[in-house]
């Protein structure tokens, strides 16, 4: 859910998803959206303006909560800096016993990461190092990091995530790349299912074009898993279709978590929405 100022308050959020069964809930990040030049129109939806910051919704979260996983879809590490974002992981992770789940992302709107400091062609480069930055933050005594565009020496930076050797990694993307960057340095992979995925939208359930690629592409990221010596990367549907037939194809091709796209929208309304959902967790 994008949770904003006129939408369902992350804590409750994550409070009836946990006592209707839910495994896990998910914040997005934006940290803001760029005002277009000249009369280009916003390519950007509203929502993206009025999202909160994920790591204080995720904050917000695990405090109400007790046994919920608590995650970003995702986090746009490329747009943070990583001693800092490594610092706020680990306490998440603290606070929540264990339940903080880190799907990242390079981003996609250039203004937006251009902002920031990174460009289209360093995005990827820049995710690299920072994930490498932060694992040996998280997993050394006495950490340091050399790279191109992190660069820090021997420092100490407690506390370190209860997970050992660190929370989750899922790597977002669809492109051609994003499998070696799953097993370059991530847990999982993240892919996104195009369109909107609401039961307000009354999907049938039939088989999606995409589904044959993402097949492949998940048989081959178990292969590359074991060719790298390691444990399968997991795979987690963003924007997972809300019906029975897809679920149950979803489940048949291996994927180990799906993700429901909830709309921003008002409390009562978002209760309706997960009371709608949980019903398919049975």
């Amino acid at each position: 859910m994008f949770p904003s100022a006129e939408s369902m308050a992350p804590a409750d959020f994550a409070c009836v998803a946990e006592n209707l069964g839910f495994e896990s809930v998910f914040f997005p990040d934006h940290t803001h959206t760029p005002v277009p030049s000249d009369d280009a129109q916003c390519a950007s939806p509203a929502y993206y303006r009025t999202v909160m910051d994920p790591l204080i919704a995720m904050a917000a979260a695990v405090t109400a909560t007790a046994s919920i996983r608590v995650g970003s879809a995702v986090c746009l590490v490329v747009q943070r800096e990583p001693i800092a974002l490594a610092k706020q992981v680990a306490t998440l992770d603290q606070i929540s016993g264990g339940r903080i789940i880190l799907g990242v992302g390079a981003g996609s709107d250039l203004a937006e990461m251009g902002n920031h400091g990174a460009t289209e062609t360093n995005r990827y480069a820049l995710l690299r190092e920072r994930i490498e930055a932060m694992t040996q933050i998280w997993t050394q005594d006495v950490a340091e990091y050399h790279g191109e565009h992190v660069d820090f020496g021997p420092m100490w930076s407690e506390p370190k995530p209860i997970q050992q050797p660190r929370p989750p990694i899922l790597v977002g993307g669809g492109g051609p790349g994003v499998l070696n960057r799953v097993i370059a340095y991530g847990d999982g992979w993240i892919p996104f299912r195009s369109g909107t995925g609401t039961f307000e939208d009354r999907p049938t359930g039939d088989v999606e074009e995409f589904e044959d690629q993402l097949n492949e592409r998940i048989l081959r990221l178990r292969r590359m898993s074991g060719d790298a010596g390691r444990p399968p990367a997991t795979v987690t549907l963003f924007n997972s279709c809300p019906h029975p037939r897809a679920i149950e194809r979803y489940r048949d091709m291996g994927i180990d978590r799906i993700v429901f796209w909830l709309p921003t929208a008002s409390a009562s309304d978002t209760s309706r929405t997960l009371e709608r959902l949980s019903t398919l967790l049975k």
